[in-house]
């Protein structure tokens, strides 16, 4: 594998290459890469000014980004190819995941094969925030009910309630596949319950915001995420009881509502299932930005 295992300490690195061209694909975050240590063997490497991100599991290895520099560098790309054959033991397997539209033709161009992968769902936050008009009527009455029917306490998110949003994310998975018994589905759940481990773990040094909600002293429903880019905000986790109607949509419009400085949220991508495809069209995104798979003809 390439030298450098992922640490922590990579943040202000991997920052420094991706701010190199705006990104609007969730993934282009050093939050969004760091939390899947548990379940990748991560390792970076630079070559010739490129910064190269090397996924590694049981299966095989792949490139997770597209190389980070300036401008695509050819040579650059050949090397990650070399690298992926030598650590795949099928070398079909060698591949870069979430490619961004606005580079496929340099790919395409090479005789590389470019298929789409996933989309992210891109909502304004203006409308999230005032739920305003007939496309968010049920919206807006879940949280006038939640609004008007609940005593609540809506409050900054910190570390000292790490322990109850881990308690509570058990108790909404058990929910969700309760009314879900789709293998891959369950199967996320499971895996994101464990990435929210790492992110609450390093919350702080991983520059989340996020808020909560307490009823009766407890806590019902918490959502945090990161800044993308000028423009946008990426919700990475919003989890609430869902015996309590309304709070879902009062949390992820209230705490919109106060992200005044960014014109769009992101509320990242499908996984490919149609339930969570069916709820993220639910808040009439703007528009849905492509990623792409990359892989070598042959």
């Amino acid at each position: 594998m390439p030298p450098n295992k992922l640490s922590i300490r990579d943040k202000e690195i991997f920052d420094k290459y991706l701010n190199l061209k705006r990104h609007d694909l969730s993934v282009y975050s050093f939050a969004n890469i760091y939390i899947w240590n548990k379940f990748f063997d991560i390792n970076w490497e630079i070559i010739e000014d490129s910064l190269c991100i090397f996924f590694q599991d049981k299966i095989g290895a792949f490139l997770y980004l597209l190389p980070l520099a300036k401008s695509n560098n050819l040579q650059v790309i050949f090397r990650v190819f070399e690298i992926l054959r030598s650590l795949n033991k099928n070398p079909e397997f060698a591949h870069i995941e979430n490619a961004e539209e606005k580079d496929l033709e340099f790919y395409r161009n090479l005789g590389f094969e470019c298929s789409l992968k996933s989309h992210d769902y891109i909502c304004s936050r203006q409308d999230l925030a005032g739920l305003r008009g007939n496309k968010f009527k049920s919206k807006r009455a879940s949280y006038n009910y939640f609004n008007k029917n609940f005593g609540y306490i809506y409050q900054p998110f910190s570390l000292k309630e790490q322990k109850e949003c881990l308690k509570l994310y058990s108790f909404w998975a058990k929910q969700r596949k309760a009314s879900n018994p789709d293998f891959i589905y369950q199967r996320l759940l499971e895996d994101n319950g464990i990435a929210l481990k790492e992110a609450l773990k390093n919350y702080s040094r991983l520059g989340f915001k996020g808020r909560l909600i307490r009823i009766d002293n407890k806590v019902k429903a918490f959502t945090f995420g990161f800044e993308l880019n000028k423009d946008t905000f990426c919700i990475l986790y919003e989890i609430t009881d869902l015996n309590i109607k309304g709070l879902a949509q009062f949390i992820f419009s209230r705490f919109s509502s106060e992200l005044k400085e960014y014109k769009f949220i992101n509320i990242m991508d499908d996984s490919g299932l149609k339930n969570l495809k069916t709820v993220k069209l639910s808040y009439k995104p703007d528009f849905l930005i492509p990623a792409y798979t990359v892989k070598m003809h042959g």
